[in-house]
């Protein structure tokens, strides 16, 4: 049974809807002040926001794997809640919307209000589809997010190829909501304790398992494309190319909704067709993993190289997730949040080279370290911690990803292993060819002058070091995080897991993050596997 703690019970307000609906409210209202005045209110909310994700965390309980914080009855079937799996995207979720609300107060030239209220919008929608425990509020939190995402690379995209992106961008969310929507639809009406959409109903309940093969594919299409995973994934790189260099911090955390499906909705929901089929998901994963490293290894463009390589960390995440063991799982939710940070940073940097340069491209970079030492540092860490360099927020999850994969089966655990590999050559062939050698020259001969990082931007991209650092030398409190929740997915498909789990939860609690996973490499290499 999956139980449930209301938000009275444990804070005594709804936080959760106030995380939802206050951003949504006050996008409508600074359409309405000024400039300067819409700006600062976006600012004090964001920061705000932030500061209630952070309470989320705080008070969400990461040994209960329980529904958290919940709340119902505003809406017809509105239901909100947390658990170890969704806690730690709220805070990410806030925190790159305040980068981008700062990165704007330079950056947008025209029509501020506006791209304020879409950043806005985007948040509220975020947050909503990461709290919804019903499947249709979920559903219109989606769709809710694809609109304002479509007004950003229309109207801030950098080429005139924006319009056809956008279109573009809206068909492929389109296709993918309709297989949501679908696959939610046939999910709800095959309880055979009762039609619901309500998630802790569907949790409790039985699906039938012939059924549950069907909607297995189609929930898996639908998260695919927002991932998204090869062969689905052709939309991305358009998007990242042309579309805006502002704001997409926040859009590159909406496409972690992909995998956060995977492991909300369908990994726990349908875990016959997860266990008969896991093997299908994971080879998808290995393909999307090597196309898009290979793909990224031959760009010379900064902003398809970031897309090509969230192709293949997905991948990664893929692999994890349907290792459907505990150190999997864990690893492949860390690596989506690591994702969300690292990719929103490096974008982040590839507008801030290309206000300076220009452009994105190789060809007009070189020498950047010896002008811009904060900028090119800056770069180095986060695409580090992108390949999961130990100390960073990537290691820790590569390295759970590899053990669970190891214990699932070793091929898995090869396949694993290719990625920080290609990664690294991905990575660092840019910031060798773009930051260090000869600085680039201009079309009269004279070398490029590249500024470094002004104040606020070195708020934005220390704050993100700070995080990659912060999670890499001190995972404990995000594995606790999740511990719970994923102890019980795990259960449905290694009893043994969750016992195990439980027995030495107090000791690695007292762990460090590194310890505790030496700990669990330990197991596995000894064969204390669940198999």
């Amino acid at each position: 049974m999956l139980p449930e703690i209301s938000a009275s019970a444990q804070i005594g307000f709804p936080i959760l809807s106030l995380l939802v609906f206050l951003p949504a409210i006050v996008a409508v209202v600074i359409q309405y002040l000024k400039e300067s005045s819409a700006l600062a209110t976006a600012l004090v909310v964001s920061a705000f926001q932030l500061v209630l994700a952070g309470m989320v965390w705080w008070v969400h309980d990461p040994a209960s794997a329980a529904i958290q914080l919940a709340e119902n009855g505003l809406l017809p079937g509105y239901t909100l809640g947390v658990d170890g799996v969704s806690a730690m995207f709220l805070p990410a979720t806030a925190l790159l919307s305040l980068f981008a609300v700062v990165y704007a107060t330079k950056s947008v030239t025209s029509n501020l209000r506006g791209y304020l209220a879409a950043l806005l919008f985007s948040q509220a929608a975020l947050m909503g589809a990461f709290a919804a425990t019903n499947l249709t509020w979920f559903w219109i939190f989606f769709v809710a997010e694809i609109f304002p995402a479509y007004y950003l690379i229309k109207s801030w995209g950098t080429s005139e190829r924006r319009y056809d992106v956008a279109r573009n961008y809206l068909t492929y969310m389109g296709l993918s909501a309709l297989a949501l929507g679908i696959g939610f639809l046939l999910m709800a009406t095959s309880v055979q304790e009762g039609a619901t959409f309500n998630l802790i109903a569907i949790a409790n309940g039985t699906i039938d398992p012939t059924l549950q093969t069907l909607i297995f594919f189609v929930l898996c299409l639908g998260f695919a494309i927002k991932a998204p995973l090869f062969p689905l994934h052709s939309w991305l790189p358009k998007v990242l190319e042309h579309g805006p260099l502002i704001g997409m911090s926040v859009f590159l955390v909406g496409i972690k909704l992909g995998a956060y499906g995977l492991i909300r909705f369908v990994i726990p929901l349908l875990p016959e067709a997860a266990a008969e089929w896991y093997w299908l998901m994971a080879a998808f994963g290995f393909a999307s993993l090597v196309y898009g490293a290979l793909i990224a290894l031959v760009q010379t463009n900064l902003r398809r190289l970031m897309a090509f390589a969230s192709v293949s960390h997905m991948g990664v995440v893929t692999l994890g997730l349907f290792s459907l063991n505990v150190a999997g799982i864990e690893g492949g939710l860390l690596q989506a949040l690591n994702l969300g940070i690292t990719g929103a940073g490096l974008f982040l940097i590839a507008s801030f080279l290309s206000s300076r340069v220009g452009t994105p491209d190789l060809s007009q970079m070189g020498g950047i370290h010896a002008r811009a030492p904060y900028l090119a540092l800056g770069f180095l860490v986060i695409a580090l911690a992108a390949v999961g360099m130990p100390g960073t927020s990537g290691f820790n999850g590569e390295h759970m990803v590899l053990l669970g994969a190891f214990e699932k089966h070793w091929l898995m655990a090869v396949c694993v292993g290719i990625g920080p590999v290609l990664a690294a050559a991905y990575f660092l062939r840019f910031y060798q060819r773009g930051f260090l050698g000869e600085p680039a020259k201009t079309e009269s001969g004279e070398e490029r002058v590249v500024l470094d990082l002004d104040g606020r931007e070195r708020f934005i991209v220390g704050g993100l070091v700070a995080v990659v650092l912060w999670i890499g030398l001190a995972t404990t409190p995000f594995i606790s995080t999740m511990r719970g929740s994923v102890e019980a997915i795990s259960a449905t498909f290694h009893p043994h897991d969750a016992d195990k789990a439980h027995a030495h939860a107090e000791e690695a609690d007292d762990a460090t993050g590194d310890e505790t996973l030496l700990a669990s490499g330990a197991q596995v290499l000894g064969g204390e596997t669940t198999d």
